[in-house]
């Protein structure tokens, strides 16, 4: 008889006497049952559920301690920060997505009746036009001298000529008939963009630019905050390296790049779900002013708070390093990410 098992799992061999795999852990005699697989997802559940609860209350009540534990090589006990940011940000943008639903819905209502003024507008500056230009053609085939128009006269036919000067190719107000007919006719897009002054020697951004206009003009605007919100999840997540990357700037012989993005982990998670809580409770009532300012301080207070603990700054250099960071953070990090979601947002819109 062999005196060595091979692991089904992956297939390495080992002696016998081991009753789990010595490589990737699995049980030698695996005779999968119904009892065995009740028993194996119950438990894993509730290991998870056990990591959750020891993770969630240190990092609500304990800043910073909880990502000291875990880079202290506390790891198995707690939920793995990467794991534990991915979770809690799903949990986030779900109930998040119920305000930008209402708000998504309030806005694109307000586009349409926004659309709907411009137009009664355009009909009526339409008309005045057309009056001024027979004003315009009438002293022009009768040759009559600029002295003998009446000055209100000699204004509408000024604003005429200005009006015809100022038609641009970044101006499609004057045909927006044509376009609205091309639009229900069902015409071709090149046809659309030509109304609008797009040429064929233009070049891709200019065209892809008109495209994503005239598509909004064509939608009223529908829809345009949904993929705004769409593209957060991603920009927050690229974010966050950009923040660990501020913190080694900051702290510079306080630990590797990997040690500073645990920490960013567990903050952006503590970020997050105080946000749930925030729009929980803004579901049910309306939250003053200067409690949503007293929220958002209390971030910073955390932040200090987390970097003493963490990296086992003095109180003066936290205080210093988690204000300073956060200026830096808030008034040119996010600002210039937020541009960029715009923008992403315009061409995927």
């Amino acid at each position: 008889m062999s005196s060595t098992n091979q692991c089904k799992n992956c297939e390495k061999s080992f002696e016998k006497p081991f009753d789990y795999c010595p490589y990737c852990g699995q049980e030698v005699a695996d005779k999968l049952t119904f009892g065995i697989l009740f028993s194996n997802t119950i438990g894993n559940y509730f290991a998870v559920d056990a990591r959750f609860f020891k993770s969630f209350i240190p990092l609500m009540t304990k800043p910073g301690v909880l990502a000291r534990r875990f880079v202290d090589g506390k790891r198995l006990s707690y939920l793995h920060p990467a794991q534990f940011y991915l979770f809690i940000s799903v949990i986030f943008f779900f109930i998040f997505s119920f305000t930008i639903r209402k708000a998504d819905n309030t806005l694109n209502q307000k586009f349409k009746k926004e659309f709907s003024r411009d137009v009664s507008i355009d009909s009526i500056r339409f008309k005045k036009d057309s009056i001024g230009i027979e004003i315009a053609k009438k002293a022009i085939k009768e040759n009559v001298p600029l002295s003998n128009i009446a000055s209100e006269d000699l204004k509408v036919i000024d604003s005429v000529i200005s009006a015809e000067q100022k038609n641009s190719k970044f101006s499609f107000n004057y045909k927006r008939k044509q376009l609205d007919s091309l639009i229900i006719k069902g015409a071709p897009l090149n046809e659309k963009l030509q109304i609008m002054g797009v040429d064929e020697e233009d070049g891709m951004i200019t065209k892809k630019f008109f495209t994503q206009i005239l598509k909004f003009y064509e939608q009223k605007g529908g829809g345009i905050l949904k993929t705004f919100y769409d593209t957060i999840p991603i920009t927050m997540f690229l974010l966050l390296p950009l923040f660990a990357f501020l913190l080694k700037i900051f702290y510079w012989r306080k630990g590797t790049f990997a040690h500073h993005m645990v920490f960013s982990f567990y903050f952006f998670t503590f970020v997050f779900t105080s946000f749930c809580f925030l729009i929980l409770v803004n579901l049910m009532m309306e939250i003053p002013i200067w409690l949503q300012i007293l929220f958002f301080l209390s971030f910073v207070i955390y932040l200090i708070l987390a970097f003493k603990n963490f990296y086992r700054s003095s109180w003066i250099g936290a205080i210093f390093k988690g204000f300073v960071v956060s200026y830096v953070y808030m008034m040119i990090i996010v600002p210039f990410a937020f541009t960029g979601i715009i923008l992403v947002s315009i061409f995927l819109y």
